[in-house]
């Protein structure tokens, strides 16, 4: 933007604004809104030429005076031009790039996000002396093996927290529906109650059946040095992605990382070769999938609600819907209710049926009066009604505008938290099992209960990963959900429903069917395909080559620092034991 062209003037507050003849535009302040970081946000508000007082920028909720309606996604006006256009996205200068610490992405002053890591590290390190999986009883040496397992699968828990938890917030937080805090706070909860109630007990010794366990049979303490060099290994490549922002596989981490110990140390015919196979396949697989069903998901959405004569009632319609198709999925496949089929069916049926009634319930309670007002607007617009019956499945519809794009971004607002909240629940409760299970493989072996090719995990091993992924999450992951939210393509309430629907649809439906399909890339596919769905100019490339670059080389870095640190390690055990 050309300052020249404008005049600047400056209130007794510091307030910046600068004025167009028609035109006021205010840098970084959002009225009537909750304030998002400017890691994620930092274009221009355009605001009617009426100078109106701004209260301090905060991230808490606040209400539209003008109507009562509280929504808890980013104005609505920042998405109002976005919807409709295939333009190429915005380029973000190195100044509105992703924040340079916790401190800046959570709006908090440094002094507090120093606090809250020497918490989190003096915890890490305290608490495992309190576990019963320490090893009480047992000889020192052994305890102080455990110990450090213990940390090891915590480094491990720390870094799955800050790249992969990506995938349930990160399209809520670029779309705005959730702020960074919210989507944060409201991951560590989920998160952990997934890993806890969740999580799976009895995890195979061969981490994902990766290893031939015959070959290592007899050889213990090489075995116990490959599990906790897995840890670290994987734990150091998911820390650089994180870094830098990737998201990469933390299932494809722990494999690169068995793999490379596997065949340095036990040979070729250590590892299932078939196995690694599927695994590499998802590379391909996940992201074509994802973004053909987002692609699909985000069209549909575009012909049948934003081309409806009405699109506001429309999308209140299709909300519980959806709900019903969603929350009855999940019932049945994810967690069965009863082993009898009928039963299950029935249970499922009833809680998808609830689940449609409750949010029907909460839309026409909270937008009922943008409801009533949209009729009005559907009466000036009748002529358009013949013309929608021509409308093709893949032809450019404009988005909604008024009180019916106020009533659509509100719906999807809803409904992509409550996609996000399901997939952050369902993460916790599947991917800690990255972490905890060589974590407890390693001190079956140290501790001698391990027999035969599967363990039993305990629950404060449980509750150790998912406070691993939790404290992951708070330091460190709001780099890899600005990646997915903002820097792939520019996402609003419904583009971001359509690729967190998309991808939970996807990810649960392959599951089911044992396809070899990773959450993490089927996400970044179904964001990408949304972006495709506007055009192809429409995908940031840029990113999207580095994202494909990092999958290729997490397998091959993951067995690069799994042999370099087995080599140290059975050094070090060779001296200890």
């Amino acid at each position: 933007m050309n300052s020249s062209s404008y005049t600047s003037l400056s209130s007794t507050k510091n307030t910046f604004l600068q004025f167009r003849p028609s035109q006021i535009y205010l840098p970084n302040y959002r009225p009537s809104v909750e304030f998002e970081p400017h890691c994620l946000r930092r274009d221009f508000l355009s605001l009617k030429p009426q100078l109106q007082p701004f209260s301090k920028p905060s991230l808490s909720l606040l209400t539209r005076s003008s109507n009562g309606f509280s929504r808890p996604f980013a104005a609505v006006s920042s998405f109002a031009e976005g919807d409709g256009d295939s333009a190429a996205p915005k380029e973000e200068s190195a100044a509105d790039g992703e924040p340079r610490g916790m401190a800046q992405a959570f709006h908090i002053s440094s002094g507090t996000a120093s606090a809250i890591s020497v918490c989190i590290a003096v915890a890490a390190l305290v608490v495992p002396l309190f576990m019963t999986s320490l090893g009480q009883g047992l000889p020192f040496k052994t305890r102080a093996l455990s110990y450090v397992t213990l940390l090891f699968g915590f480094y491990m828990a720390w870094n799955i927290g800050a790249n992969d938890v990506a995938n349930a917030m990160g399209t809520s937080v670029g779309s705005g529906a959730l702020s960074l805090r919210q989507a944060v706070l409201t991951a560590a909860v989920l998160e952990f109650s997934g890993a806890l109630l969740m999580g799976t007990h009895v995890t195979s010794t061969m981490q994902k059946g990766i290893l031939v366990a015959d070959v290592f049979r007899g050889k213990d303490t090489l075995l116990f040095a490959g599990l906790l060099s897995s840890l670290a290994a994987a734990g150091t490549w998911l820390q650089v992605a994180s870094y830098y922002g990737w998201p990469v596989s933390t299932t494809h981490c722990i494999v690169g990382s068995m793999v490379g110990f596997g065949l340095v140390y036990g040979g070729t015919g250590a590892v299932f070769w078939s196995s690694l196979a599927r695994v590499t396949s998802s590379w391909v697989v996940s992201p074509l999938v994802g973004a053909l069903a987002s692609f699909l998901v985000y069209k549909c959405i575009r012909r049948f609600v934003y081309s409806a004569p009405n699109p506001g009632q429309a999308a209140a319609a299709a909300a519980p819907i959806a709900v019903f198709l969603g929350v009855t999925g999940i019932s049945f496949a994810a967690f069965p209710l009863s082993k009898t089929l009928p039963i299950a069916v029935a249970q499922a049926l009833s809680a998808g049926t609830a689940g449609a009634f409750l949010v029907d319930r909460t839309i026409r309670k909270q937008l009922g009066h943008l409801l009533a007002n949209s009729a009005e607007e559907e009466a000036d617009s009748a002529g358009a009604k013949s013309e929608s019956k021509n409308i093709g499945f893949l032809s450019d519809i404009a988005g909604p505008t008024g009180t019916n794009l106020e009533i659509v971004y509100g719906v999807f607002g809803y409904m992509q938290i409550l996609s996000a909240c399901f997939m952050s629940f369902a993460h916790g409760g599947n991917d800690v099992s990255n972490a905890i299970g060589p974590l407890a493989a390693a001190l079956s072996i140290l501790q001698g209960g391990m027999t035969g090719g599967e363990i039993v995990i305990p629950n404060d091993v449980l509750a150790w990963g998912g406070f691993g992924i939790v404290a992951g999450l708070m330091m460190w992951g709001y780099r890899v959900i600005a990646t997915i939210g903002k820097k792939i393509t520019e996402l609003t309430p419904t583009r971001g429903f359509a690729a967190e629907f998309a991808a939970a649809s996807v990810v649960l439906g392959a599951s089911k069917l044992g396809l070899p399909i990773s959450a993490t890339h089927t996400l970044v596919g179904a964001v990408m395909g949304v972006g495709f769905a506007r055009g192809l100019n429409s995908v940031r490339a840029e990113t999207v080559r580095e994202i494909v670059t990092s999958w290729a080389v997490t397998i091959p870095a993951g067995a690069t620092f799994a042999v370099i640190y087995t080599w140290i390690l059975t050094k070090v055990l060779s001296y200890v034991l």
